[in-house]
């Protein structure tokens, strides 16, 4: 249940334990994020982001799809994240998922708006 379709990532299932820049109903959708850079300087700053981050392993780093692992802490459950970078909209829409359980606790999107404070500190 990952990757692109038409360049739309694809949509979360009807749990609470996915979110997406994708997404029109308000329980899964999240803002994209923006950049003002060039995309190359936009993943640059992304991918060091990433491996600045706990528990994190890139699995698939195409030219305009990245996917993601997130390994929680206490419990070693794995979450996916993906990226689709749309440079013509300088955008990075994003998609967060629990791959186990109902209910995440809010985690998925706790971690996309973590990701995107971080990257917009490193663009100031």
């Amino acid at each position: 249940n990952l990757g692109l379709k038409n360049q739309l990532l694809l949509p979360c299932p009807g749990t609470p334990n996915c979110v997406s820049s994708h997404e029109k109903n308000s329980q899964h959708h999240i803002q994209p994020i923006n950049f003002k850079t060039s995309l190359e300087v936009a993943k640059e700053k992304l991918y060091r982001l990433l491996n600045s981050m706990r528990g994190t392993r890139i699995i698939t780093q195409e030219v305009v799809y990245w996917h993601v692992e997130f390994t929680t802490q206490l419990l070693r459950f794995i979450d996916d994240v993906e990226f689709y970078f749309d440079g013509s909209q300088s955008t990075i829409h994003v998609r967060s998922a629990s791959r186990q359980g109902y209910w995440d606790l809010g985690v998925n999107r706790r971690r996309v708006e973590t990701i995107r404070s971080r990257f917009e500190e490193l663009t100031k």
